[in-house]
């Protein structure tokens, strides 16, 4: 039987975290900085080097994962400099939503998996996706990566992020949203034919909808079942979602994972001093021992 992750001491339990999540909080970083590589470099030097230093004073009370993804949101909170025009709010719900377009989306992202559309479609869909997370505002965007590109549970967000469950769902349903009418600008579209049902009926499947994508199962009611509206809505949030999904999964760069494991075979002596904010930027070459 393998032993529980808590349970192994630093030297193995952190590089096996490092190997689990380190692209993922590389990707988070990039997502929160910018852009900046050395910056996403700097938040997960920074991440698993306290995560090293402090697991004799984890206790297991959480799941690794949400604790190694709290000092993350520290360490990207400290580091995070708000930019010049980033949005303080996200636009009211009824603008992120195509009730009242004039058009819809004219694309099944299901029956294009497997076509030739599937390689443009997905090259476009991830420019636009990657520009719409750097503009939403900055507690939107950490909740909808930690969610989609992290592929954190909504408990585990509100434990990280010291929130409850229902304002982490709220921001992450908003920024969704945003993302999906993004991502539905350069999409072909064709005229919307008047409504099928109310509008709350659309609402309530729409909520719905992104319950089903929080838990990551699939939608219950079938497509043929939906308005022309919520079968464009629902196909552009599924394409949205699948696309950050391939974001988030990128890979820790070799250089960051090897500095990594060369500061932990530095620091197994008994001095445990805390990382200082910056300490170690990380240029390519190895840090020096703290």
């Amino acid at each position: 039987m393998t032993e529980p992750i808590a349970a192994l001491p630093a030297d193995l339990a952190i590089p096996r975290l490092l190997d689990a999540h380190g692209g993922r909080i590389y990707s988070l970083g990039l997502r929160m900085c910018g852009g900046d590589a050395d910056d996403a470099a700097d938040l997960v030097q920074e991440t698993f080097i306290n995560a090293f230093r402090g697991w004799d004073r984890f206790e297991g009370r959480a799941e690794p994962t949400t604790w190694l993804y709290t000092i993350a949101a520290r360490a990207c909170r400290r580091m995070h400099r708000k930019r010049s025009g980033e949005p303080a709010r996200l636009p009211s719900l009824s603008a992120l939503l195509p009730q009242r377009d004039d058009e819809v989306v004219d694309i099944d992202v299901a029956d294009a998996a497997e076509g030739p559309l599937d390689a443009v479609l997905r090259a476009e869909a991830r420019d636009a996706i990657e520009h719409a997370i750097e503009s939403l505002p900055s507690p939107f965007r950490i909740a909808l990566v930690l969610k989609d590109l992290a592929d954190l549970s909504v408990n585990q967000i509100a434990d990280v992020l010291g929130l409850q469950p229902a304002t982490v769902k709220t921001r992450v349903h908003r920024a969704r949203l945003a993302l999906r009418k993004a991502l539905a600008e350069d999409l072909p579209r064709r005229p919307a034919p008047p409504p099928d049902h109310p509008r709350g009926v659309c609402l309530d499947l729409l909520k719905a909808k992104q319950d089903a994508l929080d838990r990551g199962v699939a939608f219950p009611v079938p497509q043929a079942e939906l308005c022309a509206r919520c079968r464009g809505l629902f196909s552009t949030l599924d394409l949205a979602r699948g696309t950050c999904r391939r974001i988030g999964a990128g890979e820790l760069p070799a250089p960051v994972r090897a500095a990594l494991l060369a500061r932990f075979a530095s620091d197994r002596g008994p001095r445990r001093a805390q990382i200082r904010p910056g300490e170690g930027r990380f240029t390519g070459a190895e840090p020096s021992p703290a």
